[in-house]
């Protein structure tokens, strides 16, 4: 049979083929309009959602609109800031005096990447009492020319070449061990300091080719490099006044530099956290120490300044090794030639703490 004739008895406008025309033939007249039908809504809400009615008030987006005028906000009233950080100091990117050389600060950076800072040790009672005591031992490293003596116990005097590189000095135990006199063990405050008299500066050549500093640092450390200037220490600088952490840049202002015949000292005090631990945690959870550093001259106490000050993301590297989760050494740095003592032992400072 062929498509035209499978046609055959299909005829438009039926449902089906000519032979089921007559079962299923269309109503007679026009389909009925809407408004003729007998079909009327069911009664109520639709399925499902009895009970539920619409929300009482206004939508809302107009539940706060108001014709009142907004309340008067005072903007001379200064909101307590008493528990943020302080912000932070402007640094620099150069010293006004002398500066390392580059490969030197290169040299350190991959030495420091080699040879993280070590984790703190406990003590013994002989090696603990005897810091807290002064008896405290300076080491020379290879970089130091010059002479350092020890006339008495935790007293040292150093004199250096004119023309001598960076070298830093530094103790022979911490000042500060962490697995003792950490706040959170003794929830009592620790204190490190030391000074130094400044003799001499500028041996056999010009003062401003010459510098010392005073800091602290944890261990190891590139000796070549003054302290501040690499990870794991800070320091006062004594050719500009800054101070360093971190930093190997130029430091932030911080004091006078220093002169001939001054006595200057260099503390941390580590104490227990004032701020409140996060909600719902106990209070010795908290893994900051508050870090307060402070200078001294000539008996008189100086400038300070906070460890967890607010830090410039720019510039500044973090307070790594310094916040009293590892142990801290004295460091003495020089430059040129300088003559100095260094005294370890309180029997031997001007500043007395109170």
């Amino acid at each position: 049979m062929g498509f035209f004739e499978s046609l055959k008895g299909y005829h438009p406008g039926t449902t089906g083929r000519a032979s089921s025309q007559e079962r299923y033939a269309p109503p007679p007249g026009p389909p009925p309009l809407p408004s003729e039908t007998s079909y009327a809504p069911p009664p109520g809400p639709p399925p499902g959602r009895e009970g539920y009615a619409p929300p009482v008030g206004p939508f809302p987006s107009q539940q706060h609109i108001s014709s009142e005028p907004p309340a008067y906000h005072d903007w001379t009233v200064v909101p307590d800031n008493a528990l943020l950080p302080p912000p932070p100091s402007l640094g620099h990117t150069t010293s006004p005096s002398g500066n390392a050389n580059p490969s030197d600060a290169d040299r350190a950076h991959e030495w420091c990447k080699a040879y993280p800072m070590i984790h703190p040790h406990q003590p013994t009672p002989v090696q603990h009492a005897a810091v807290a005591n002064g008896d405290v031992r300076l080491v020379k490293p290879p970089e130091y020319k010059g002479d350092l003596l020890m006339p008495t116990t935790g007293a040292w005097r150093g004199s250096t070449k004119a023309g001598s590189s960076d070298s830093c000095l530094l103790t022979s135990s911490p000042l500060y061990f962490a697995c003792a006199d950490s706040p959170f063990r003794t929830r009592t405050t620790k204190t490190i300091y030391f000074e130094i008299k400044i003799r001499e500066l500028g041996r056999g050549s010009r003062a401003d080719e010459s510098s010392i500093a005073l800091g602290y640092c944890a261990m190891p450390y590139p000796t070549w490099r003054m302290p501040g200037w690499e990870r794991g220490s800070l320091a006062v600088h004594g050719d500009d006044g800054r101070r360093y952490v971190n930093d190997t840049w130029g430091g932030k202002d911080f004091t006078l530099p220093f002169q001939i015949g001054d006595t200057v000292g260099l503390g941390m005090s580590f104490s227990f956290p004032d701020n409140p631990p996060e909600y719902g945690a106990p209070p010795h959870t908290s893994t900051s120490l508050d870090v307060q550093i402070f200078s001294t001259r000539n008996g008189q106490k100086g400038e300070s300044w906070n460890l967890h000050e607010e830090l410039d993301s720019s510039n500044d590297l973090g307070v790594d090794g310094l916040d009293g989760h590892f142990d801290l050494y004295g460091a003495v740095g020089t430059f040129g030639g300088v003559e100095f003592d260094v005294s370890f032992n309180s029997r031997h400072w001007l500043w007395h703490p109170q």
